[in-house]
């Protein structure tokens, strides 16, 4: 329970390991940063974001460097590139439940939902 998430590269058809990503609490146009992290070999962060005790109803953003990711990976992106960075801002208004944000990604694509 409480919240994750887990990206998966889809141009090179695995995990998006190295990822910078940071997690933000919301308050209308206000965002406070909550950690930031690297995405470890399974594309996921080491630990849960909250668990089921920390998490609470309200907003939140997660940040996804995306471009960094790519250029990291020998990428050759144009300049300007399409993505640099994808922000997600999503609400959770039932913190006993889990919240899976994954994020498919490719340098010029991205898809999300709420997982399980």
């Amino acid at each position: 329970m409480g919240l994750s998430t887990h990206v998966l590269d889809t141009m090179h058809g695995g995990p998006a390991a190295g990822m910078a990503v940071a997690l933000y609490t919301t308050q209308g146009d206000t965002a406070t940063l909550v950690r930031a992290f690297t995405l470890n070999h399974d594309g996921r962060s080491d630990a849960p974001l909250y668990d089921s005790t920390t998490l609470k109803k309200g907003t939140y953003r997660l940040v996804f460097d995306v471009a960094g990711y790519f250029r990291a990976r020998g990428v050759a992106l144009p300049e300007p590139n399409f993505l640099d960075k994808v922000t997600l801002d999503f609400g959770v208004a039932h913190p006993d439940q889990h919240y899976h944000v994954p994020l498919l990604v490719s340098p010029w694509s991205y898809s999300t939902y709420r997982g399980s």
